[in-house]
């Protein structure tokens, strides 16, 4: 019995020694320019020599406004898309275990035991006896000696899949972060809108009530008191709009909560929201193979890599051993004792001839390793790209919003001058007409240049992979 299991052991030994034909993996080169972008539109993207990179920064560093956050934590909590991405991980851990388990034995026990009265007359000694009766057995049902590698492969498939779901999660949570903050910048910036446009309509209907007495005492035209109507009307119109807008706004953000979200955590305007923090782009776009998408497309190809192993191995036998052992004892009152053990193994190989199918997933298997080359080498352009386009943002709105604010004030001069001299009668209310119109415009502008910034700011810690958690290590969950 030594012997046999000399030879269970030794065929367990044996098989972490068995050979890999998966191919080398080598990461492909990142099809995009090493440095970021240059030019008039990226002037003003020069940032702290001591700012941290977005991977570097937690969500709750990055975001400084304590509402926001709050409600950043509660969509943590709550969001379903989160809950799903999070459950997919498990999944795929799930069968990570199943396929790893196929390197082990399958290893089996049972036991068992009687006792039997046995009368004198029929007990051969003329005198009754008591029998026991007990048995033990251990069984390997079947387990395949994984010398050319087929079951390290797939095992290898399924952990990089389980790697790959988990950074798909942690893509999942950038944009549930950067979309609860969007969604309350949103809602920030039009509200602030809501409030300008209330008291537009405030100030145009005081306008009107003005040229209205006007018109009564035969001191304007008609005309004039219809241009006047046209201003009011328009600014109930913004009010109506701008008060559905809050609403959708409100309603988006709960969706994405998960749960209504407390009135006391809703942002009164832009101005009352504190600003994000600053971060660094980096000095290379090295730092977009840090971002989940394009990790999860890398794990994709080296599980790519590892099913060529697989498929390759199909073309080698594949060995099978089984065995068992059982041991018992018998007992007659202590006066007859006897044991046994048995001992029973085999193997069985086959051994492919010729299988098309074997051929044919082979085949398949390195198509899919170009795809998942040509994924991840999409994966980083993509990256690159909506970097490029943030920075180029970040670039150029602050001078943008630097234009609107001087736009603002020239025009609120232009119509305080238009008022005062069609008040003296010197000019035509005309002048006040265009000159409220183009303030009103030109405030609603400031907003929206004001949320552009601020939003993109969100956006470009995204887009650089902030807002995750830490990668997960390269081992086996």
């Amino acid at each position: 019995m030594n012997r046999n299991v000399l030879f269970l052991l030794l065929g367990m030994a044996v098989v972490p020694a068995g050979c890999n034909l998966a191919p080398k993996y080598t990461r492909p080169a990142a099809p995009v320019p090493a440095d970021w972008p240059s030019g008039e539109a990226y002037q003003g993207t020069r940032t702290a020599a001591n700012a941290p990179e977005a991977p570097d920064l937690k969500w709750q560093e990055f975001f400084s406004d304590e509402k926001l956050q709050k409600l950043i934590e509660t969509a943590l909590r709550n969001n379903r898309d989160l809950r799903l991405a999070a459950l997919n991980v498990e999944r795929a851990r799930a069968l990570y275990g199943i396929q790893r388990a196929e390197l082990l034995p399958a290893v089996d026990a049972t036991a068992g035991g009687s006792r039997q009265r046995i009368p004198a007359d029929l007990s051969g000694i003329g005198e009754p006896l008591t029998a026991e009766q007990y048995s033990a057995n251990l069984g390997v049902l079947s387990w395949e000696l994984d010398f050319f590698g087929r079951i390290r492969s797939l095992t290898e498939s399924a952990l990089e899949a389980y790697l790959a779901t988990e950074q798909a999660r942690r893509s999942a949570q950038i944009l549930l972060v950067s979309s609860v903050a969007n969604a309350y910048l949103v809602l920030a910036a039009d509200r602030e809108s809501l409030a300008l446009a209330q008291t537009t309509l405030v100030t145009q209907q005081d306008a009107y009530n003005l040229v209205k007495r006007r018109y009564d005492h035969g001191l304007a035209p008609e005309l004039d008191l219809f241009r006047a109507q046209t201003q009011v009307d328009t600014a109930r119109g913004d009010v109506a709009r701008f008060t559905q807008l809050v609403a959708q706004d409100e309603n988006a953000l709960n969706l994405l909560l998960g749960a209504p979200a407390p009135a006391e955590l809703l942002p009164a305007d832009l101005s009352t929201t504190a600003p994000a923090r600053e971060i660094s782009a980096g000095v290379s776009s090295e730092v977009l193979l840090r971002r989940p998408d394009v990790l999860q497309a890398e794990n994709l190809l080296r599980a790519a890599h590892a099913d060529i192993g697989a498929a390759r191995a199909a073309f080698f036998p594949r060995i099978s051993l089984t065995g068992a052992v059982g041991t018992a004892s018998d007992e007659l009152s202590g006066l007859f004792n006897s044991g046994s053990g048995t001992w029973n193994y085999g193997a069985q190989a086959a051994m492919p001839i010729f299988d098309a199918r074997i051929w044919s997933a082979l085949k398949v298997t390195k198509v899919q390793r170009e795809i998942a080359v040509t994924q991840y080498e999409q994966a980083i352009q993509n990256a690159f790209r909506e970097v490029a386009d943030a920075l180029a943002v970040q670039g150029t709105v602050g001078q943008q919003v630097s234009a609107q604010e001087s736009l603002v004030n020239a025009v609120a001069e232009t119509y305080r001058l238009s008022d005062i001299r069609y008040d003296k009668g010197i000019d035509s209310y005309l002048s006040v007409l265009d000159a409220q119109r183009s303030l009103y415009a030109a405030q609603q502008g400031l907003v929206a240049l004001r949320l552009a910034k601020l939003t993109n700011q969100v956006r470009l810690y995204a887009v650089l992979g902030g807002g995750s958690d830490s990668s997960p290590a390269r081992t086996e969950p």
